[in-house]
């Protein structure tokens, strides 16, 4: 039958990040915002004028994901989006006023997820922890890589 399914990290990976997931989405919802759309939220205020094509992305999801992410938020008025003023099909994507307030207001609590996880692990921990999800995520590259070459 193969590794048991005490042996699998991926079960202990994935539960964390259903706990995260849950944790977050809880935490913005006071602000009116979904998971992605704080994503995209954040993303845009780091880097203003950002692409939908460049947001999505930065936030690893599809263009046709972050269209409809994009189009609520242009909705509710927490993001305005122009073209650019060189590259006429490109639009720059900006948040309003209120889209910096729902932000402040989601980032505020997410931002408390965030380290409360920081705050179980020390600085040493903490680099330890994203070097072996970084060599996680390079075995997961290579088998899958492995298997399509296979054909599996």
């Amino acid at each position: 039958m193969g590794m048991p399914l005490s042996e699998r990290l991926g079960v202990d990976i994935h539960r964390a990040e259903l706990e995260l997931m849950a944790a977050k989405r809880a935490a913005v919802e006071p602000a009116g915002l979904t998971v992605p759309q704080y994503a995209a939220l954040f993303t845009i205020a780091e880097n203003a004028g950002i692409s939908g094509a460049a947001l999505a992305r930065s936030c690893q999801v599809t263009p046709q994901a972050m269209a409809v992410v994009l189009r609520h938020l242009t909705e509710r008025g927490l993001v305005e989006r122009a073209p650019h003023r060189w590259h006429g099909n490109v639009l720059e994507t900006r948040l309003t006023e209120a889209g910096r307030t729902a932000l402040a207001l989601a980032d505020e609590r997410a931002g408390e997820i965030e380290r409360a996880m920081a705050e179980e692990l020390d600085e040493a921990e903490r680099a330890q922890l994203r070097a072996l999800l970084g060599r996680c995520t390079a075995a997961i590259d290579r088998a899958a890589q492995a298997q399509r070459q296979r054909g599996v």
